[in-house]
């Protein structure tokens, strides 16, 4: 990053917020209400065409566009080019944790930034970021949580394999909704959006280091219904490429015992804060 003509941001956070450490990357100056919180890790030309499309719907007219990245390599986030897709700010976590760690970060800095709402997107290029600004209304009209859902009516899924619709229809999404006491969907999805209200709320507290990997999705699935909050789904389109390797996070038995883990983990409320409130 160095030479580049940009402004090295140095968050202060609160006592009790557990951040990782991290480049933190000003593009941009703050100009909308709402931000678009995008984690990463080289993605190569999909995190570039997907930004390049945001750009061309003006997305970031309507909500700056962060990236939360988790240590590039490959040269898909140098600071110049982000800039030129209109992306507000480069945040490079230079600290232990994966995708929970990034969202940590990402989700701190828009809170500390003052946005009043938050839309997660993945950076692979698989959801429809013509379906942002859906959320983005979502948030305008009070919901406190909005998830993406293939399985609703309007949603679509492509050449979604067969083991992963199983796995979230049978297992995921029952495990999430019955820890939420509301029905889900589509749980998997990281394509979401999260009021300030929520992000900030006593009783859901995500800036803790026990949110390294996948739990921080699954906890802020279920938390919001039970502490109150406004919930609700929104019909998207979920594409996986029709044919090469399936861009998935999970690859190993490893990787599945550890999401069973999770699952077994949220419903016996151990991602709950010591001190939240849940209603009965």
């Amino acid at each position: 990053m160095s030479g580049q003509d940009f402004s090295a941001i140095s968050p202060a956070w609160p006592a009790d917020w557990s951040v990782p450490k991290g480049d933190f990357l000003g593009l941009a100056p703050r100009r909308t209400k709402y931000c678009i919180v995008i984690p990463c890790i080289n993605e190569g030309e999909k995190i570039l065409r997907q930004l390049a499309a945001m750009a061309a719907l003006k997305l970031p007219e309507a909500a700056d566009v962060i990236l939360a990245d988790g240590g590039s390599t490959d040269g898909s986030t140098e600071p110049g080019r982000l800039a030129g897709l209109g992306v507000r700010a480069l945040l490079v976590k230079r600290d232990a944790g994966r995708l929970g760690a990034q969202l940590r970060m990402g989700y701190a800095f828009a809170m500390h930034e003052g946005y009043e709402g938050v839309v997660t997107i993945d950076g692979n290029g698989k959801d429809s970021v013509e379906s942002i600004p859906l959320f983005l209304d979502a948030l305008e009209r009070g919901v406190d949580y909005a998830q993406a859902s293939r399985f609703l009516p309007g949603g679509r899924g492509v050449n979604t394999p067969l083991v992963r619709t199983l796995a979230i229809r049978l297992l995921h999404a029952p495990a999430v909704s019955l820890a939420a006491r509301r029905w889900l969907t589509d749980t998997t999805q990281g394509f979401r959006a999260y009021s300030r209200r929520y992000l900030l709320h006593p009783g859901a507290q995500p800036f803790r280091a026990v949110f390294q990997t996948y739990e921080l999705l699954a906890y802020l699935s279920a938390r919001a219904s039970r502490l109150g909050l406004a919930v609700e789904e929104i019909a998207t389109t979920r594409s996986y490429p029709a044919d090469g390797p399936m861009p998935t996070k999970i690859k190993t038995f490893g990787g599945h015992a550890e999401l069973l883990r999770i699952l077994l983990d949220l419903n016996l409320g151990r991602f709950n804060p010591p001190d939240g409130h849940v209603r009965p």
